[in-house]
């Protein structure tokens, strides 16, 4: 590989330029320019390239029987069911965890907290809001997080800002951005005025309709006249990227025509008759806002704007309704009768194959981004978990858990592991030495162990 660069370019490069009297930046993703001939390091300094870390939730586990086929030991290959048929595609890139329980050592299981709090905490709540200790993405931030625009990246899809499962104790658990909009504001550093408002006045801050990429085009067309043919095909595929986010997002980030304009209207009330009116979002507004969302923090991800991110498909109580329904998931859980020719919920096993396409679709956006020699998804480890097995009864035996991603090198996948009953904590124990975290051992109480997960560890 060679390049028409005469020294090595630094991964600190950014490209600058100006919207509405704004200083603006475009962080770059990894370019061969930054790399060795092997482009699997650094060429200015010979690090390797970073390893990242995420998160992502889905509420209301799996339907037994119909998800994955049970496990006597851990082996090669992992038997997707209907539920989660999204997933075969991406099988060389995951592992799947089953049969690790959940012990609460004479705790009550809190439903629907209980699940989420142990396995990403290592410890059980004493009650319904208690997160006893730092979530396992903010013990990883501390470790390789330290110097990046974010120190982790909180994102759902749900439209429940408050539903975000990182916390470092009970009073400090942020909010997560709900919004695909203010997502793409906040990682390019745009604040746009509400377009719906009556005295609606555009940001001085920038021209309507001029892009980030038109900021930058001096620059940019600059630094295409000194790379090489492949680095100016991968940037031509980044920018690329970015447009078709902004060109999802146009319509939204400008004013209405006045007889489009949208009026909002006044809170309702949860009390008396109203108090069972639907509520939530549509499933279908859930998948769009997540692919918005999924491409956006893969691409700050890869822009090193951050190498923490925590990303929420569906919370605990999941919200998602069917268009033309009343009913949410959640409720359908409990109040859905099983048909009994199939065996199961229909409706909620619907929901739950929705769900497992949503985390193919993330998978996607980070295997789409090319770094290095490979792709993202090579320098990243994703633990994807929720908080129960079978929800109708709030199990806490044998709760999934993926991990997606091969955090450069450090670990193998296209396996299934089988717990045998040991804690869940193992798996994240695991997934923080992987990621050079300095412990031992992880969790109080049943949940305690020092038992790395040695089968995924290349």
């Amino acid at each position: 590989m060679s390049f028409l660069i005469p020294k090595p370019m630094t991964r600190r490069a950014v490209l600058r330029g100006a919207v509405g009297g704004t200083s603006i930046g475009v962080a770059l993703p990894f370019l061969d320019a930054f790399l060795n001939e092997n482009g699997t390091a650094l060429a200015a300094t010979g690090a390797p390239l970073p390893l990242r870390f995420g998160t992502w939730y889905w509420g209301l586990g799996h339907t037994p029987g119909h998800a994955i086929t049970p496990k006597t030991r851990t082996a090669a290959g992992i038997d997707f069911l209907e539920e989660c048929k999204a997933l075969k595609p991406h099988e060389q890139h995951l592992n799947y965890f089953g049969g690790f329980n959940m012990p609460l050592d004479g705790r009550s299981n809190y439903t629907h907290f209980s699940g989420w709090v142990a396995s990403r905490t290592g410890s059980a709540p004493s009650s319904n809001s208690d997160i006893p200790a730092p979530t396992l993405d903010l013990l990883v931030a501390d470790q390789i997080a330290k110097n990046t625009r974010f120190q982790t990246l909180d994102v759902t899809a749900a439209g429940i800002p408050r539903e975000n499962y990182s916390a470092r104790s009970t009073n400090s658990r942020a909010a997560a951005e709900a919004s695909p909009e203010k997502l793409y504001q906040r990682i390019f550093g745009f604040e746009f005025a509400d377009p719906n408002k009556a005295d609606f006045r555009p940001d001085t801050r920038m021209v309507v309709r001029k892009s980030v990429l038109s900021a930058i085009g001096e620059e940019r067309r600059a630094l295409f006249r000194k790379l090489g043919n492949s680095d100016r095909a991968r940037l031509d595929e980044y920018f690329t990227s970015i447009r078709q986010l902004e060109n999802q997002l146009d319509v939204q980030m400008q004013k209405p025509a006045p007889n489009l304009a949208c009026a909002i209207p006044a809170a309702p009330r949860r009390d008396g008759a109203e108090q069972n009116m639907p509520q939530g979002l549509e499933v279908d507004t859930v998948i769009a806002n997540h692919r918005m969302m999924a491409q956006m923090v893969a691409m700050a991800v890869a822009c090193n704007q951050t190498k923490i991110f925590n990303v929420v498909f569906s919370d605990n109580f999941s919200h998602m309704r069917r268009p033309g329904q009343t009913y949410t998931h959640h409720l359908l859980t409990h109040e859905e009768t099983q048909d009994k020719e199939l065996g199961y919920q229909p409706v909620a096993f619907w929901f739950n194959c929705r769900t497992m396409e949503g985390l193919a679709t993330f998978i996607e956006a980070f295997k789409d981004i090319r770094e290095g020699s490979g792709t993202l998804l090579d320098n990243v480890l994703i633990f994807a978990a929720t908080e129960t097995n079978y929800a109708r009864v709030h199990s806490l035996d044998g709760v999934p858990v993926f991990t997606i991603g091969h955090a450069g090198g450090r670990i193998k996948t296209g396996l299934h592991v089988v717990g045998n009953g040991d804690p869940i904590t193992r798996v994240g124990l695991t997934a923080m030495q992987i990621m050079g975290v300095p412990i031992d051992s992880w969790g109080t109480q049943s949940l305690r162990t020092s038992k790395t997960i040695t089968e995924v560890l290349a």
